[in-house]
């Protein structure tokens, strides 16, 4: 049985393709992908959610792997690719963070302009549900004054 693993073994890297499918050059960044792709997810996603010290750590992580990337021999330019996305992707979440919770009202918004947002709309729905009843309530009296004259 470990002879035959052996040489399953000896043909898979005996093949150039092969041989880089079954290495961890190549799953190591498959695996890593998730990382950008879960922060390329969140980009539709409330900004109150986004933690600020775990987006400029794996900010400050990509930055670091994509230059080890490049360091290593042979060069993972797979490895290179996914950091590059990743730096990306948590350097416009933290963008996303710092316009929402550090920057002042009235230059870009933020948490206060989303407040006054909700605030603004609690306050024309409340004047719609108002509306409405009154709507109905006249729909009612002039439903009841067709009744009484169909009645009569």
């Amino acid at each position: 049985m470990a002879a035959a693993l052996s040489a399953l073994n000896a043909k898979i890297r005996s093949h150039p393709y092969l041989n880089y499918f079954c290495s961890t050059h190549f799953w190591g960044p498959a695996s890593n992908f998730g990382i950008p792709i879960a922060a390329i997810a969140d980009f539709q996603k409330d900004p109150e959610f986004i933690s600020g010290r775990m987006t400029s750590a794996l900010t400050l992580y990509s930055a670091t792997f994509m230059r080890y990337s490049m360091a290593v021999t042979p060069k993972n330019y797979l490895l290179f690719a996914c950091h590059f996305i990743n730096f990306g992707s948590q350097s416009t979440q933290g963008v996303r963070f710092l316009k929402y919770w550090k920057m002042p009202l009235n230059s870009y918004g933020g948490r206060e302009e989303a407040l006054k947002m909700q605030e603004k709309a609690k306050e024309g729905l409340q004047v719609a549900e108002k509306e409405g009843k009154n709507i109905l309530q006249q729909g009612e009296r002039k439903l009841n004054e067709a009744k009484d004259k169909v009645m009569k």
